[in-house]
């Protein structure tokens, strides 16, 4: 390593302060050979239901260089995105924080490009693709072996001084960059996200059986819901943040700064009544910009009568 991969390596990190990172850490671009048995094992145990993307390109997702050509660093970097004010959930359905407002690829990806234009005015050209939650890349793998934080019992990246409520995007490149290393574990003994999980989606520490997440079930299925998530989705229309509500760690969480991850008026005034009578009009107003346009308003549409039904069959059995 020479002397400009110190200094390269300094000014990213503090670049990336600048424009409201919360962590920047760096680890050389290589094949990840332990990730390689895990996620072989995961898919094998069918732990990814009917997310049959997973499967594809898995050797890019393995290999950087695969990815970016000539790449010799992958920058990973975690940015807050949790709220000062939570959505109430009485006489409400609930929304999982990440989805409040703005959609975070296109905020996040329009933050990084910003970032690198200016480091290429100091450092010069250089060969480069950014990352957020997009393309078969491993973002907690990477964000572990760059130091940022540990991979929890419930499979999320969790740091010390703020949890884990944030996104992680990457920068993969060719720059010699000096890398960081690996924090320690700190989940101790504690099992508060396994216990606390509605669906026993955690089967075991650090593994989660996703077709069994509710997050999977209002997001990723396309299909009917399962039967198997009847009276446990405790009422989340999109995604679910239980694992993450229960750990210790996300005490440490502060409201993050970024004025387009506001949840807008009409999300905070809905309730109940109002999310039954859902048009796809009113769908495609609200969510005009959100992560919630993944599902469609059909799918949205689907967890509400999912969960209303559930409601009314609870009440059937209470008359």
């Amino acid at each position: 390593m020479n002397s400009s991969s110190e200094k390269y390596s300094q000014l990213i990190k503090a670049k990336a302060k600048s424009f409201g990172f919360q962590n920047c850490g760096i680890s050389k671009a290589d094949f990840l050979e332990e990730d390689a048995l895990n996620l072989e094992k995961w898919l094998r145990n069918n732990f990814h239901g009917e997310m049959k993307y997973m499967e594809n390109y898995f050797d890019k997702r393995l290999d950087p260089r695969l990815l970016v050509e000539g790449a010799k660093s992958v920058i990973s970097l975690s940015y807050n995105y949790f709220p000062e004010e939570q959505i109430s959930s009485l006489d409400n359905f609930k929304i999982s924080k990440y989805a409040y407002a703005e959609d975070y690829h296109e905020v996040i990806k329009d933050i990084l490009r910003e970032m690198i234009a200016e480091l290429q005015q100091e450092i010069g050209e250089f060969g480069f693709r950014v990352f957020v939650d997009s393309a078969p890349v491993l973002e907690r793998s990477w964000a572990r072996k760059s130091g940022i934080g540990w991979v929890g019992k419930n499979a999320n990246l969790i740091t010390k001084q703020s949890g884990s409520f944030y996104f992680l995007a990457e920068i993969i490149c060719d720059l010699d960059l000096i890398s960081d290393h690996e924090t320690t574990d700190h989940c101790g003994t504690c099992r508060k996200c396994i216990d606390a999980c509605p669906t026993n989606a955690i089967v075991s520490e650090k593994i989660v059986d996703g077709s069994k997440c509710i997050s999977y079930a209002t997001i990723e299925l396309k299909n009917e819901i399962p039967d198997y998530f009847k009276d446990k989705m405790d009422d989340w229309m999109f995604g679910c943040d239980v694992c993450q509500d229960v750990c210790p760690w996300n005490r440490f969480s502060l409201p993050h700064q970024q004025s387009k991850f506001k949840p807008n008026d009409t999300l905070k005034n809905f309730r109940k009544g109002e999310w039954k009578g859902l048009t796809q009009e009113m769908f495609s107003e609200i969510f005009r910009k959100s992560p919630v346009k993944r599902t469609k308003f059909a799918g949205l549409k689907r967890n509400i009568e999912f969960l209303d039904k559930n409601w009314d069959d609870k009440d059937l059995d209470n008359g």
